[in-house]
């Protein structure tokens, strides 16, 4: 819901904050008054194009803020969300400020965005319905999305799925196809050095991790003279110089035997003795072992050289690491089995792309036509709602023609445009393109009756929708715009008394002067205020008592 606007300084409105409620408001005032300057102002801060002609004169710059309660589930959260833009305590606040250099900023809840942005959050939040409108329900691309919502309210959601995973499942095919057509390709191309290059590498046969193993090797072999000159060295101390064992032994053969007269005092030391033969033995075997693995073969340093070599160079010619060669390998001989048994391969996959094309396209055809059952209900129910409008003659219908392929979607293979006549005997046609501007008003009033409950919740605004009708007309839009207003806000800018008897809020908004500065000024008008102002509406600059009776009656039903 809009809960307040706030504008600084545009046109002829120096300062002005209104605060909003929910159902139906309505904007009246003489033409000229400055109604369109609301409707501008909104605009700038829904992210629309700026103006400096827009700045009040003497002013720097225009500032205008929008503010809105949000439901939990309503759909700007996810466009918010999706920029890292928070909403707290269920408000979002719109921002537009624009100077006089031509410079415009944006905000949403005081974090600076871009202006697309904000156009996108706005476009999630309002809607907004004019005679010469070419957003909305005026672009065709919109169609589509119109009537899905409408067809899932009335049949569900099923064919949507099934179009959905069809379509996944043969664009997965339709890829797998053509990434295989183009290996083959490159590998036909390139096979003779292809086959030299698998032969080179599946002899080397190269292991993750083994520059790394051979490098160490390498280091260890060329410093082997110095590590088992260290090993025979120790071992010559421990054997030859001092017989370290024995005298162990000896010790422990003595103190075994004075143990148990010592009462337990020479335990720990007998025991220690023991773990020293015990190790000084291991320490024996593990310097043999280690001599034993010293062996020193110059042929191995050797064959541990070259191999490391080979390794660096085939992968600098490969533009791979050497860690990655098996790896490469691998991608090789993939590209080698495409060209020795690609054709066969290429059928395989060239079938199932088709069978999963055929899926795809039953899907998309069974999705025409819940298309089309939910378009005739569609324009059948709009239809109904034309005729109290004072559009009899009009029609209204839902085309669905078949896009090319190249832009066929999860979404299905359909293209959906609105269309209208508004006379018999014509062909009908887009809706901005056939109807005139009162009329085209009325048909976007009755679709959006007739869809309200199956789409987002904005809020919705209407500019004229009443223009150029009366009487009986004006009365039927006014209670289609009522009962729109039971489920949506909805906001409307109306030269109708009919339709601005049945506002629960009302504004009105005049000029002022006093001879040196023209301003705008809008008032909240109270319930004897609106009685008022709908009778001056119907009887023009000099009310009449009889006039305030016909407002009454109009604003009560009775």
């Amino acid at each position: 819901m809009l809960a307040s606007l706030t504008i600084r300084d545009v046109v002829l409105i120096d300062k002005l904050d209104l605060e909003f409620s929910e159902r139906l408001g309505v904007l009246t005032g003489e033409t000229g008054a400055g109604k369109s300057i609301l409707l501008d102002s909104l605009g700038l801060a829904l992210g629309e194009r700026g103006d400096t002609g827009l700045i009040r004169p003497g002013a720097n710059k225009l500032t205008v803020s929008a503010t809105f309660d949000l439901p939990a589930d309503h759909p700007a959260r996810a466009v918010l969300a999706e920029h890292d833009l928070a909403v707290e305590d269920d408000v979002v606040i719109l921002r537009r400020s624009l100077g006089q250099d031509g410079r415009s900023r944006a905000y949403v809840n005081d974090q600076s965005v871009s202006v697309g942005l904000l156009r996108q959050a706005g476009n999630a939040l309002v809607e907004v319905h004019g005679q010469f409108d070419a957003h909305g329900l005026m672009d065709p691309s919109t169609h589509i999305t119109v009537l899905d919502r409408y067809r899932r309210a009335t049949s569900g959601a099923e064919h949507d799925r099934a179009c959905e995973r069809s379509w996944e499942n043969w664009r997965e095919a339709y890829a797998a196809w053509r990434d295989a057509e183009r290996l083959m390709r490159e590998a036909k191309a390139e096979e003779d050095s292809l086959r030299a290059a698998v032969d080179i590498l599946g002899k080397l046969a190269p292991v993750p991790g083994e520059e790394a193993d051979l490098a160490a090797k390498r280091a260890m072999l060329r410093h082997g003279e110095q590590i088992l000159s260290a090993i025979e060295t120790a071992r010559q101390a421990l054997s030859e110089n001092v017989d370290v064992d024995g005298a162990v032994r000896t010790a422990q053969s003595e103190l075994d035997r004075a143990a148990p007269k010592a009462e337990g005092r020479l335990d720990a030391v007998c025991a220690a003795l023991e773990r020293a033969s015990i190790e000084l033995a291991e320490t024996q075997t593990a310097l043999d072992a280690a001599a034993r693995a010293f062996d020193l073969d110059p042929a191995e340093l050797e064959a541990a050289e070259e191999r490391l070599f080979a390794l660096k160079a085939e992968a600098r010619k490969h533009g791979v690491s050497v860690d990655d060669l098996a790896a490469h390998l691998d991608a090789l001989r993939e590209k080698l089995a495409a060209v020795e048994g690609g054709e066969d391969n290429l059928i395989r996959l060239a079938k199932t792309e088709q069978t999963t094309r055929n899926r795809f396209e039953t899907a998309a055809k069974a999705m025409t036509k819940a298309r089309a059952k939910a378009g005739t209900a569609l324009a059948k129910a709009v239809s109904k709602e034309l005729v109290p409008m004072r559009l009899n003659d009009a029609s209204f219908r839902v085309t669905i023609d078949e896009l090319p392929d190249s832009e066929w979607s999860a979404n299905g293979c359909d293209r959906v445009v609105f269309e209208v006549s508004t006379n018999p005997g014509l062909p009908p046609g887009p809706l901005n393109k056939i109807a005139s501007g009162g009329e085209l008003a009325r048909f976007l009033l009755a679709l959006k009756v007739v869809v309200a409950d199956t789409q987002p919740p904005a809020v919705m605004v209407f500019d004229e929708v009443d223009s150029g009708i009366g009487g009986a007309t004006a009365s039927a839009v006014g209670d289609r715009l009522a009962r729109l207003a039971e489920g949506v806000q909805v906001l409307v800018v109306t030269h109708s008394p009919q339709v601005a008897a049945l506002g629960q809020n009302h504004w009105r908004v005049s000029k002022v002067t006093d001879g040196k500065i023209t301003a705008t000024r809008v008032v909240q008008l109270t319930t004897d205020e609106r009685r008022e102002e709908v009778a001056r509406m119907l009887a023009g600059t000099d009310v009449t008592d009889e006039a305030r009776a016909a407002a009454e009656m109009l604003m009560t039903g009775s």
